[in-house]
């Protein structure tokens, strides 16, 4: 087995601001793994506010991957415990094991949702919002027409004028990210306000290790359901957030991959906690990691691969504000190159 790497630049469309943070790029590592004649391809997002980077990642996938993806790749789920205990990176995990489930299907000539035994259907993805000025938010939103779901970054000084516009600008629902931006005296003010502007959720308002902000907050009246983001990480964090929020945000490059997000989507319904399946900023061929397991949550917030405009893979559609999976072998993308005729 032969097992490399590569970092990949993505370009943003618009600077990408948050409240902790502004962008242009994003980088991502690509794994591939040769095997058997067949080739399986995976990507993963470092997790920067964990200290992950790119290059870390690549390190830790020269020195273990091949011994973590191990003698028989067909045996998903132990390289799953294989990457469950490695102390490397998330986001190598998510590269590795997005390889490994690519390869598998390769091998086979199934699509992953189907060797997954999921059904195809995907629930309507948001299109997320960074934080700009009232113009450019909704310049934003009329340049991306036909999401059923706007997700707006939240954190700046104009945040119910940028609501207020978003909601002249569209009749489409509303959610709202904090990226840990806000306070409980903050959000009890402008809970009234939300309401009447018809947000549905809010996303992480608080900081991850603020429990006593989001236990003061569930005993709201007139709250809105929250979603953890920041603080969710795989499933060993899923029983302490169920006391505390409504639901969690489940992305790979934080749990470690397809196989460990899907055991977060089957405990968060035994806990009562409902899924958002998220992304970082990532090209198709991440985002159709997540995608394969979207039929199993109530809602999706994978955008990542729409914000950019490089993209290195192609394959995945979109209909009327949903991803559509494609049924080709394994993930179902392929390098842009490749689509193009220039070669696999």
């Amino acid at each position: 087995m032969d097992v490399s790497s590569s970092p990949q630049t993505l370009h943003l469309r618009d600077t990408f601001t948050i409240a902790r943070s502004s962008v242009d790029t994003e980088d991502v590592l690509v794994v591939s793994m040769d095997h058997e004649g067949v080739t399986g391809r995976g990507e993963g997002a470092p997790v920067s506010y964990w200290g992950e980077t790119v290059a870390s990642m690549a390190q830790a996938v020269e020195a273990d991957g091949v011994a973590l993806l191990g003698d028989d790749p067909h045996d998903l789920e132990s390289v799953a415990r294989r990457l469950r205990a490695w102390d490397g990176p998330q986001g190598a995990k998510m590269a590795l094991d997005g390889a490994a489930h690519d390869w598998v299907g390769k091998r086979y000539g199934l699509a992953v949702w189907r060797l997954l035994g999921i059904g195809r259907q995907q629930p309507p993805t948001s299109f997320t919002l960074g934080i700009a000025t009232v113009e450019q938010t909704v310049d934003r939103v009329r340049r991306a027409p036909g999401f059923a779901v706007y997700k707006i970054k939240v954190g700046g000084p104009d945040d119910l004028d940028r609501l207020a516009a978003v909601r002249s600008a569209t009749a489409a629902r509303l959610r709202i990210d904090g990226n840990e931006g806000w306070t409980l005296d903050g959000v009890r003010e402008l809970l009234p306000r939300l309401r009447e502007l018809g947000v549905e959720l809010v996303e992480q308002p608080f900081p991850a290790d603020d429990l006593d902000a989001f236990h003061r907050y569930r005993e709201l009246p007139d709250r809105l359901p929250v979603f953890v983001d920041e603080g969710c990480r795989d499933a060993a964090s899923l029983p302490a957030i169920a006391s505390y929020a409504d639901g969690v945000v489940v992305k790979l490059a934080k749990c470690g991959g397809i196989r460990e997000a899907q055991r977060m989507l089957h405990l968060a319904g035994v806990l009562d906690l409902q899924v958002m399946l998220g992304c970082m900023i990532e090209s198709q061929l991440g985002i159709a990691q997540a995608a394969q397991l979207g039929a199993l949550a109530e809602h999706a917030d994978l955008d990542g691969h729409l914000l950019i405009t490089d993209e290195p893979f192609t394959g995945l559609g979109l209909q009327d504000g949903r991803l559509v999976l494609p049924d080709a072998p394994g993930l179902g993308v392929l390098p842009a190159a490749a689509q193009a005729g220039v070669g696999a």
